[in-house]
């Protein structure tokens, strides 16, 4: 049968939306007090602006989050596909993570010296992702910021190039889009310093010629990619594109800085092991710490004689690369236990197949009501969005959002037990979750389609 597209009736999913909004707050009682004490000094009534962008009226305020469900202030509990957007991925206090932090908070939290857990935790990263040397950050945020410092001191370029919208957290020079074909500030963007277009090229993700054009005039010290888009929806790379990606980048002398933070959803080496990549720096963060804050970037031994060069070591604490808090032992010994018992190639064995039963779920609502939606998967992560064909780059995706649909969507979900990430239709599968979550979802996302579109 072929698919026709299908809408819906927008009057009916604004008096859906009220209705979901209604049984909410009839639900969450407690947490709505906790959200009305909040404003009086909290900032917007949350320790951090991003928690304002649930679909909810108020957000959950968590008593408890365990393993792959999270239970609020009013005793609800709930099937967590968010977890913590990554930095839960391996789920809530893993049992190894816990036991060794617990084990390091009586030896001692940070004291600016290392400990017996960096070289292990380095070896480890080392195998996995291919690239020799490390060096341990607070969050992915800075290893990107310190990757691209060192990247400038390599090759004494100015400008970096990134994929149009792309998320490297928090990094400046990231926080771009295209207008008109021109870098500009992404919507949003608070204070940029400067225009990004003095410091940033951006090109579509998976257009071969735009990158060659804008890297041709050997200006541009490195370029900071995700193997998969992730943030915007997946976005999986065409056949040859990092095969192209590569040769360019090597051809015009410019260095290939892989974000792994989201991607490594794909296995235990992310991406760049499960796809022999072959990049000169790697940067990850959020998961690797079982929810402990801390964040690695790698190098590739090339190019340390390139980094000691002309490198002032007496200057390093006031040198852009560092922070007092980065690598110390509590960090290093939830790593540790994280990367060797909870984050394995045995757990991924596990996720990775939920994914695939979540996605296939997902499809088949999609192909019962006809519906011009697409599901993708990278790994142990599954998204899904309204668009068809599948999107290619970031432009295409980010122009198929539909915001009205995803907060009526997400909170319906909510509102029967299964939380997804905020920001969009994303879903991991952490270690703990199990088939009757994921099947749980399928019916919640059945239920809610076929009163919308049926």
């Amino acid at each position: 049968m072929a698919r026709r597209v299908r809408g819906y009736d927008s009057q009916r999913l604004a008096a859906m939306t009220v209705m979901e909004e209604c049984r909410f707050v009839e639900r969450h009682q407690r947490c709505q007090e906790a959200a009305r004490r909040s404003t009086a000094h909290l900032f917007d009534g949350v320790p951090m602006n991003w928690m304002t962008r649930w679909a909810s009226p108020f957000p959950l305020f968590v008593e408890r989050a365990e393993g792959s469900s999270v239970t609020c202030l009013d005793g609800h509990r709930h099937s967590d596909f968010c977890l913590g957007d990554t930095g839960a991925m391996a789920g809530h206090s893993p049992r190894a993570t816990v036991a060794a932090v617990r084990a390091q908070l009586d030896r001692g939290l940070t004291h600016m010296l290392p400990s017996e857990d960096g070289p292990w935790v380095a070896e480890e990263l080392a195998r996995r992702f291919g690239l020799r040397y490390w060096q341990v950050a607070m969050t992915a945020s800075d290893a990107n910021r310190f990757a691209l410092r060192l990247a400038r001191h390599i090759t004494r370029r100015p400008k970096i190039l990134v994929f149009n919208w792309c998320y490297h957290g928090s990094v400046a020079e990231t926080i771009a889009t295209l207008s008109g074909g021109v870098p500009c500030s992404r919507p949003g963007s608070c204070g940029p310093a400067i225009d990004p277009s003095c410091t940033t090229k951006v090109v579509e993700f998976n257009d071969v010629a735009a990158l060659r054009r804008a890297l041709l005039p050997r200006d541009v010290a490195c370029v900071l990619a995700e193997p998969a888009l992730t943030n915007i929806g997946i976005v999986l790379p065409e056949e040859g594109f990092h095969d192209a990606l590569r040769a360019i980048t090597r051809e015009t002398g410019t260095l290939l800085i892989l974000d792994e933070t989201h991607t490594i959803c794909a296995g235990a080496g992310g991406c760049t092991r499960a796809w022999s990549l072959e990049p000169d720096m790697v940067t990850i963060g959020k998961p690797i710490g079982g929810g402990i804050p801390c964040a690695a970037y790698g190098i590739h031994e090339k190019l340390e004689p390139r980094i000691r060069q002309d490198w002032d070591y007496h200057a390093a604490d006031v040198g852009g690369v560092g922070g007092t808090l980065a690598g110390n032992a509590l960090q290093l010994a939830a790593m540790r236990a994280t990367l060797a018992d909870v984050l394995t190639e045995e757990s991924y064995a596990q996720t990775v197949p939920l994914a695939t039963r979540f996605c296939r779920g997902v499809q088949e609502i999609i192909d019962d009501l006809r519906l011009s939606w697409v599901v993708k998967q990278l790994g142990c992560r599954a998204e899904y969005w309204p668009a068809s064909p599948a999107p290619v780059n970031g432009g295409e995706a980010a122009a198929a959002e539909d915001s009205a649909l995803d907060r009526f969507l997400h909170l319906f979900a909510l509102n029967r037990g299964v939380l997804l990430t905020p920001f969009h239709n994303m879903a991991l599968m952490a270690p703990s979750t199990t088939a009757g979550d994921v099947d749980r979802h399928t019916e919640v996302l059945r239920e809610a389609t076929t009163l919308l579109y049926g």
